[in-house]
């Protein structure tokens, strides 16, 4: 008997590159272009041509799971769908992990200066909704809970990660990944554990009542939390009590005291994120850690928007989307 073959490709490298780009498809139901494509591959380390990209579409095509939409670009077919939520569980794992490391490198921010870039989550929204989702927004970070509270805004037709498409407007926010960043260009290597729902009472972390493993995860597990209702961080702003997405981190506990000089820098620059900082080896919100290590939490950069999100305005959120100069980020009250 004649040994069935994959509907991608027997060639794991290939296959990789074919689920990846159906990953990107699915997350969008607009038509996407090679060229679209191809960025978003790259921002994920795999490096295809336009003409490559082009080359496995037509493949995926031809086996039903992409579908051309005149010169708009592709869009997943039911058959995509189904491929790609029976890809095995080894090709979905760590892509959020990755990506974090990656960011992480990218990330240029001088703790002692206050210059270079920094790493922006990107909310996009109706123009109309603007006003409204900043005000939200601006009651969350006054109640701390933002890892910064400067913001970018970009309008139809500039560019924030990608185009804002029109009559929508992009908000840029800091990503807590900016904070492994800083840590790594001082040498602390950081592992970033879980990304979880966090219970706050009275104003201050609780504990961790959700957790999704960063390695384990192919979408960020703090935009999973967000897209499904399960925060309340309206709630946790204005009365102290509630549920926001938060990340777990780990520090080598020798480094601790470097650790805390860079958190404290970045807190001069604006960006407090860190709710929490642990003892060597001793469990933190009810979390064990590694022998000789410390752990950190970490409050999620889209609970600001994922506030405005709670009130009833319509955003589409993007983890880890972009970098960005830190001096071209304002406070928000200046762009309300």
């Amino acid at each position: 008997m004649r040994a069935a073959t994959h509907p991608l490709s027997e060639d794991q490298d290939v296959r990789r590159k074919m689920l990846a780009i159906l990953r990107i498809l699915s997350h969008t139901v607009e038509p996407l272009g090679a060229r679209a494509i191809g960025r978003e591959l790259g921002r994920i380390g795999i490096e295809l041509s336009e003409r490559q990209v082009r080359y496995h579409l037509q493949f995926m095509d031809e086996r039903g799971l992409t579908l051309a939409v005149g010169n708009a670009g592709r869009v997943l077919t039911e058959k995509g769908i189904a491929e790609l939520d029976s890809a095995q569980v080894t090709d979905k794992v760590g892509f959020v992990a990755a990506r974090i490391d990656r960011l992480a490198y990218a990330t240029t921010f001088d703790t002692k200066t206050g210059t270079g870039s920094v790493i922006l989550n990107v909310s996009l929204l109706a123009e109309e909704d603007l006003d409204a989702a900043l005000e939200a927004a601006q009651v969350a970070i006054s109640a701390g809970l933002c890892m910064s509270g400067l913001v970018i805004v970009a309008h139809e037709g500039e560019t924030l990660g990608e185009p804002v498409p029109e009559g929508m407007v992009g908000v840029g926010t800091v990503c807590s990944v900016t904070l492994n960043g800083a840590l790594l260009h001082h040498y602390i290597p950081v592992n970033s554990v879980f990304g979880g729902l966090l219970q706050m009472r009275e104003h201050g972390p609780l504990r961790f009542v959700e957790l999704v493993s960063y390695a384990g995860s192919s979408i960020d597990p703090l935009h999973i939390f967000i897209a499904s209702g399960l925060t309340s961080s309206w709630e946790a702003a204005t009365t102290g009590t509630g549920m926001v997405g938060a990340g777990f981190r780990e520090i080598p506990a020798a480094a601790m005291n470097e650790a805390l000089q860079v958190i404290e820098e970045l807190n001069g620059w604006g960006m407090n994120g860190v709710l929490a900082v642990g003892a060597p080896g001793q469990p933190l919100l009810e979390l064990p850690v590694g022998m000789d290590r410390v752990g950190l939490v970490v409050v999620g950069g889209l609970t600001p928007m994922a506030a405005a999100s709670e009130r009833g305005i319509r955003i589409s959120q993007h983890a880890m989307c972009t970098t960005c100069e830190y001096s071209r980020l304002k406070p928000i009250d200046e762009l309300m």
